[in-house]
């Protein structure tokens, strides 16, 4: 795999959806990579929510996260987003050869357009903000900066990638070639955890379960698992079963043989459940403590972020100084 890049929104606590579906596949990802990027999306986080606390405390957070994950900023960059100016330029600049058309077809735009028109508001850009609409370029910039050719993402963030695929072949178009068109990278074979109701995960529905939550919480947190009224010594269905989609996300291929066996066999949903925070937890036990040291020494984070950053800028100052030079911003003297 070559050059890959990912990114994460600061706006929240991670979850464990955050870690099947993001942390974990990705450090494998990372660790076949000839060159890797992941940055903490902070700008991005302020279209979904202005609490400048949450902002500043997931950004912690999250890097934390992943350091303890086994993230190794030796071999990575890891880095903020909105400390590389060299981004917000390549935005602005992206921002004049992208069509407004272009984001007008943009999912999350459409869907909040959609919301008004089923409101019968009249205005259908009400409560949108510029930011919203303009989020595929900014993230069409954190990829082309740094000529990423692979980005692993999630299955409704393909059009983002698409988009920037089209940002990128329309300014080589116009300035000549600048921008490797990346691809994205989606993985079929990571599940999807719902939340503990049974609905999408969701901060705003308040149904997920803290990564690193301590193990008292971990099992409160487990036996709220959405499940049917079966009692012990009925057998129980795996298919469409949320708690058995938790096992199958952390389980071995053999393990989960013995869990398929232990719900035909009608085994009590509390013990299940009990079963569940016995493979969570071991999984989880070896992070936790990192976790809580970073969180406690955040000069640690931020030493290895501004590290990060040092080196990420200077590779984006000089891609930036190419595409200056492409749209006619250089020196007077300068031919």
């Amino acid at each position: 795999m070559s050059s890959i890049l990912t990114g994460i929104t600061t706006s929240g606590t991670p979850h464990l959806g955050n870690y099947i579906g993001a942390i974990k596949p990705s450090l494998i990802k990372i660790k076949k990579a000839k060159r890797s990027f992941l940055f903490l999306a902070d700008y991005h986080s302020l279209i979904k929510q202005q609490e400048p606390e949450l902002t500043h405390r997931s950004s912690l957070e999250i890097a934390s996260a992943w350091l303890a994950c086994g993230l190794n900023p030796k071999k990575t960059f890891f880095y903020r987003q909105s400390r590389v100016p060299q981004i917000m330029e390549l935005n602005w600049i992206l921002s004049n050869t992208t069509s407004k058309g272009l984001l007008n077809r943009a999912h999350a735009y459409k869907a909040a357009v959609d919301l008004n028109q089923e409101k019968k508001i009249k205005d259908l850009d009400k409560g949108i903000s510029a930011g919203t609409f303009n989020y595929p370029i900014l993230m069409a910039a954190d990829i082309l900066i740094f000529d990423a050719e692979i980005v692993p993402v999630g299955s409704d963030q393909k059009q983002h990638i698409e988009m920037t695929r089209d940002i990128a072949l329309r300014f080589n178009h116009i300035y000549g070639e600048t921008f490797k068109i990346p691809e994205a990278h989606i993985s079929r074979d990571i599940p999807l955890l719902s939340g503990t109701d049974g609905r999408k995960m969701s901060k705003s529905y308040k149904n997920y379960i803290e990564l690193f939550a301590n193990e008292k919480e971990l099992q409160k947190a487990i036996n709220k698992i959405v499940t049917d009224s079966l009692l012990p010594g009925e057998p129980k269905k795996t298919k469409d079963s949320v708690l058995f989609n938790y096992f199958k996300a952390f389980s071995s291929k053999e393990f989960l043989l013995e869990v398929e066996k232990m719900f035909l066999d009608g085994k009590g949903w509390g013990d299940l459940k009990k079963e569940l925070f016995t493979l969570v937890n071991k999984e989880l036990k070896i992070y936790r403590e990192k976790y809580y040291h970073y969180l406690d020494n955040s000069n640690e984070v931020e030493k290895i972020l501004i590290e990060g950053e040092n080196k990420v800028s200077s590779i984006a100052e000089k891609k930036l100084s190419e595409i200056r030079k492409k749209v006619g911003i250089r020196a007077l003297d300068e031919k």
